[in-house]
């Protein structure tokens, strides 16, 4: 069974997995059944949002991209002055413990959270604690629906934009995701799979909870990248254009640039690239797949297999 999230279908459709109902969740090291995984009221996350977190791929019993996905996971808690209280070989091990327990192999998701910590009471003073942080790992079977890498999604402009760095960092994966959130919620209210978010300049920025790309005359444009994350699909789909002598640029452009582009496409870590059919009600590239969107999933299949081992 398909899942689609709230109204609106978008990229993170997946397909239903009745082992998900009791996978082992990692907390702090321990073990438990997911109906058994609980964090307390007081911890940091929930009282506040404060902490960060990873979403990362087991594929062929490779975890994806890993050392690029602790790397962005150490560096926001440097940012937000959270110091991980174990190596990065404990953490990965840790990983990898509780994927062996639910015996995972290929097409999972896993979360990676990671917390200030108990409070002693409900305070948002970062360096009132009552213990270490808390990280939890999450993983889960789930595949993205194959159709949606063919079919696409609609996109349409939000209200919601993405702020400045001294105003809540959009470069980092906060626990705090209320801007992206109010970001989805305007995309739904508009009728729209996904919101595409403007930076406080009038630029386009990135969408809700995926990267966006337009390609004109045969280039591939990106934002800057200073009022988004560093997505790590982003950079590998510029790796490939690189590699592949596809003319790419992280630049500024309009939503004036988006209508008049040949073709667009989103990229994240669950559903890798995905075209975009159709712009604020109007049809994108004929409202298909374009070929250049087609093209660089078939370059990123194909990185994917060879992290894999091929």
């Amino acid at each position: 069974m398909l899942v689609p999230l709230g109204s609106a279908v978008g990229t993170h459709e997946y397909v239903d997995d009745p082992r998900n109902a009791d996978v082992w969740i990692s907390i702090d090291g321990e073990l438990f059944r997911r109906p058994d995984a609980k964090v307390s009221v007081m911890d940091a996350g929930f009282l506040l949002g404060d902490g960060v977190w990873e979403a990362f791929r087991l594929h062929e019993d490779v975890l994806v991209f890993i050392d690029d996905h602790l790397d962005r996971l150490w560096h926001g808690a440097e940012v937000i002055g959270l110091e991980i209280p174990i190596s990065r070989d404990t953490m990965l091990a840790r990983i990898r413990e509780v994927v062996s327990a639910n015996q995972m192999h290929d097409q999972v998701h896993i979360r990676l959270i990671i917390t200030r910590g108990l409070k002693p009471t409900p305070y948002q003073a970062p360096w009132v604690v009552a213990g270490p942080p808390t990280i939890v790992i999450i993983p889960e079977y789930k595949e993205a629906n194959p159709q949606r890498a063919i079919d696409g999604i609609s996109l349409v402009t939000v209200d919601i934009i993405r702020g400045p760095q001294n105003a809540q960092d959009p470069r980092i994966n906060s626990l705090s995701k209320h801007n992206c959130i109010a970001g989805c919620l305007d995309a739904g209210r508009k009728g729209g799979d996904e919101g595409l978010m403007l930076d406080p300049n009038g630029n386009v920025a990135t969408c809700n909870s995926t990267h966006f790309f337009i390609v004109r005359d045969g280039e591939v444009w990106t934002s800057t990248g200073e009022f988004c994350l560093d997505g790590i699909t982003r950079r590998k789909i510029l790796d490939l254009c690189e590699a592949n002598a596809i003319p790419s640029f992280e630049k500024d452009f309009t939503i004036e640039d988006v209508r008049t582009a040949d073709e667009a496409f989103v990229t994240g870590t669950f559903a890798g690239l995905t075209p975009v059919v159709e712009y604020d009600g109007e049809p994108m590239s004929s409202g298909r797949r374009g070929p250049m969107a087609e093209r660089l999933q078939n370059l990123y299949i194909e990185m994917i297999r060879s992290e894999c081992g091929g």
